[in-house]
């Protein structure tokens, strides 16, 4: 199997191999995916590394790596709207929750290509999950415009924001809302909600549909058209500046375990 790692800021994974295909989700720089298949006109099918998930993506944003430089566990992340590195002497501007895989005292190399890394890290291992922690971790997305498969701060979907989050918070979810769904445990009502638990929504056919972020039992922050944050209740969500009723509630599960 082939190791390989994204060497662009952002690449796009698309459903298929080709431009004009749906943009299913992203490689952010630094992640690691396994190499499934190869075209002859410059496609590659990959698994994600950090959540398994599959697409297809342009061989020229992937550099194939060695075993030992393998994403195993989340390397340090980049805490900065952009930071600036260097990749093969070159100057390069990555994005939020970029992955410094295998640095070291700010160097890395894979295999033949070399990554500089002056700025500052963050350590998804040691988060400080208290609610006023997340709220100021959640609120650095505010505006970011929404991006069907999107997970950067250039433009992200419901799902991509949440994953973003809490790969930063250290727990691992899934990419797609229903996904999501099926992870932690239920909280039965919003009463009993903590800041950073997940509520879900459905659509007219019961499909799992959407999902947000909690920041109290009457505010919730999501990416709908940008990420913003808007009233819930029982029912769902009420859009803040509107009024009008935008997601219906289906479920909330907690994530984060408890301390």
């Amino acid at each position: 199997m082939i190791r390989a790692i994204c060497c662009v800021p952002v690449s796009p994974l698309r459903g298929e191999p080709s431009h004009r295909t749906e943009m299913v989700s992203q490689l952010i720089f630094g992640e690691c995916c396994e190499v499934l298949e190869q075209t002859r006109d410059q496609w590659s099918r990959v698994r994600v590394n950090y959540d398994g998930y599959e697409g297809w993506c342009t061989s020229s944003h992937l550099t194939e790596i060695d075993e030992k430089e393998f994403e195993t566990e989340l390397a340090p992340l980049t805490p900065e709207w952009v930071a600036p590195l260097e990749y093969n002497g070159h100057p390069m501007m990555v994005p939020m929750g970029s992955h410094l895989t295998a640095m070291k005292n700010g160097r890395a190399q894979w295999r033949k290509n070399s990554v500089h890394y002056k700025g500052k890290s963050w350590d998804p291992g040691t988060p400080a999950t208290d609610a006023k922690s997340i709220r100021q971790l959640t609120l650095k997305f505010l505006n970011i415009p929404y991006l069907w498969g999107g997970k950067s701060v250039f433009g992200l979907d419901c799902s991509g924001y949440v994953q973003t989050v809490f790969k930063f918070l250290g727990v691992a979810v899934l990419r797609d809302a229903h996904q999501q769904a099926a992870q932690g445990e239920p909280v039965g009502f919003l009463e009993e909600t903590k800041t950073g638990d997940l509520a879900f929504f459905d659509n007219e056919e019961g499909r799992i549909t959407h999902v947000g972020i909690l920041l109290n039992a009457n505010e919730i922050i999501h990416a709908s058209g940008k990420v913003r944050i808007d009233r819930i209740d029982n029912m769902g969500i009420v859009q803040s500046d509107s009024n009008q009723r935008t997601h219906h509630l289906r479920v909330i599960r907690r994530v984060l375990a408890d301390k």
